[in-house]
């Protein structure tokens, strides 16, 4: 079966596969003070042209949290888009585990703007209202839209003259980079992001993220809160070691191309199908389009996906680093001849 619902449901990559192999050789120092935990934060922060303070941890969820908790206090508030993530995805876990609460902002594409960031700004200083500490935004968004560095730039800009801190939840932050043509320098770094989640495991990982802080101030906090938040891997090498493959030899981002190649490919492809219309730009690795209701579900036995918004038939197709043009084809074709019925 391959399926268009996630990149979640795709195989691990073989390099990334092997590097766990490779790994599981004799005894390493836990807890991350190992060889291989070395080489992979050296070759992040190469990546990054910076020399912030990295964490590794199990999953995107525990990424957020831990990244968040990081830069907040416990009378703060977290600024988000109403599709975030954060907001609609973790089940509540940023907003019980930090105790934080998430002010969420409707938003037309997913994307947070200062304008945006600045209306929800109000009350500073009452000690009856929580205070805002940090915009947190998703690097491709839900929707599969992106930010630009320049875009970047301006948040960052904003938030800092606010008192704020800018977060960034990348799980797909691999495909936004090569769908932008930028290092991840250019992208972060140069931007003025304080924390990224950095995505590993929608990208050929088998489970693994990083926490990355940039902001001198905040780096001495991150291995206190990966362990008081129950994210620090004993056996640390075997995250490391995910993490290292994907950031040797640029594999991290031929795999980005790669699903990002194949979207736009399924993007033209259902795009001249009767019936069906794209309702988002297909930036990423993400396709958004209306099906005739009857379609939908006779197509998710062809291949898996998400119906994204049920009121209006609107579906989300998801392309990995593992999605072949040979599917794509196949799913297109087959859904041609079910639209044409």
């Amino acid at each position: 079966m391959h399926s268009f619902a996630s990149d979640n449901y795709s195989a691990v990559h073989p390099e990334v596969m092997a590097a766990v192999v490779a790994a599981n050789q004799g005894h390493a120092r836990a807890y991350g003070a190992d060889e291989v935990t070395e080489r992979a934060v050296t070759a992040i922060r190469a990546e990054l042209d910076s020399d912030a303070e990295i964490a590794f941890v199990f999953n995107g969820t525990g990424a957020n949290v831990v990244g968040l908790q990081v830069m907040l206090r416990p009378w703060d508030h977290v600024v988000c888009a109403a599709t975030a993530h954060i907001a609609v995805d973790e089940c509540g876990a940023p907003e019980r585990i930090t105790g934080a609460k998430l002010v969420s902002v409707p938003t037309p594409d997913g994307k947070l703007t200062a304008e945006l960031v600045r209306s929800v700004r109000t009350r500073i200083g009452d000690e009856h209202q929580t205070q805002p500490r940090v915009v947190s935004i998703s690097q491709s968004t839900e929707y599969g839209t992106l930010y630009t560095p320049q875009e970047l730039r301006v948040l960052a800009e904003a938030a800092h003259a606010e008192g704020m801190y800018l977060h960034v939840d990348g799980a797909r932050i691999a495909n936004a980079a090569a769908a932008l043509g930028v290092s991840l320098a250019e992208l972060i770094t140069r931007t003025g992001v304080d924390v990224v989640s950095l995505g590993a495991t929608k990208n050929g990982a088998m489970g693994a993220e990083a926490v990355v802080v940039l902001n001198q101030e905040l780096r001495p906090a991150l291995r206190f809160v990966r362990k008081q938040f129950m994210q620090l891997g004993s056996k640390g090498r075997f995250l490391s070691a995910q993490l290292l493959a994907l950031f040797t030899d640029g594999l991290w981002r031929r795999n980005a191309l790669h699903a990002n190649a194949m979207a736009s490919r399924l993007s033209s492809g259902v795009a001249a199908l009767p019936g069906v219309s794209i309702t988002r730009p297909t930036q990423a690795n993400h396709v958004f389009a209306t099906l005739p209701a009857a379609a939908i579900e006779p197509l998710q036995q062809v291949a898996p996906f998400y119906l994204w918004d049920e009121s209006c038939h609107e579906v989300r197709l998801m392309c990995s680093w593992d999605t072949t043009a040979e599917q794509v084809d196949e799913f297109v074709n087959a859904a041609g001849k079910l639209l044409s019925l």
